[in-house]
């Protein structure tokens, strides 16, 4: 059973995420918060699996809300709930640690399929539209968000292996596991084992984070 927490500032919108989820035979809903305040409380609470995050609240807003969640160290994962107009918040939701983000009118299936992966460890976006995120928002990033040093003088980094370095400046090219592994020659298991040792040596959280680790390091830049 998945538990999920709702946070959101509309009650119409928790009470349709709720009615969704609660259909389902695999996810129950262990609270709803309306701020960012007490979407924090609630984790500490509950330690639900996935928290359904909205950006803007009131008070504590949803991007300050998960970056202080995954301080804590918790097991919760954060799936941001954002709007076309506002991919500047999914951007900063994913830097905060969020595991990704999905568009308000997203299909139910969307939505009950980006929580399920999410809640095994996944990614919720396609790589292939994360990276198409980070290319039209990167641009107007301020100088300080991107670190200037070359990509061999990141720490995180140093651990990784020639073909590891490989695969992750691939990965944040938005190229799938199938991908890496019919261009790379590669057996898909093998690949994935190489993404399992390179979240593993660089702290990153998952798929998304790996993403956003390459071009944080200049092994990929902005077309």
């Amino acid at each position: 059973m998945t538990t999920v927490l709702i946070a959101d500032d509309q009650p119409m919108q928790r009470f349709g995420f709720r009615m969704l989820l609660e259909s389902q035979d695999d996810m129950t809903v262990v609270g709803e918060a309306s701020n960012g305040t007490e979407a924090i409380r609630l984790v500490d609470r509950h330690h639900p699996d996935v928290v359904l995050m909205d950006v803007r609240m009131p008070g504590l807003d949803g991007i300050e809300a998960t970056r202080r969640v995954i301080a804590r160290g918790a097991r919760t994962r954060i799936l941001i709930v954002t709007t076309f107009d506002l991919d500047a918040y999914a951007y900063d939701g994913l830097r905060a640690g969020a595991s990704g983000f999905l568009v308000k009118d997203a299909e139910p299936e969307e939505l009950l399929a980006g929580i399920r992966a999410v809640a095994a460890g996944d990614a919720v976006v396609a790589p292939s539209l994360t990276r198409r995120l980070l290319d039209a928002y990167i641009h107007h990033l301020p100088q300080t968000t991107v670190r200037p040093q070359p990509p061999e003088e990141d720490p995180r980094l140093a651990p990784l292996t020639d073909r590891e370095r490989e695969i992750l400046t691939v990965i944040g090219k938005g190229w799938s596991n199938t991908e890496i592994a019919e261009r790379l020659h590669l057996a898909e298991s093998t690949v994935k084992t190489h993404v399992g040792r390179i979240l593993a040596k660089t702290g990153t959280r998952d798929r998304v984070q790996a993403v956003i680790l390459a071009y944080d390091t200049h092994l990929v830049t902005p077309a």
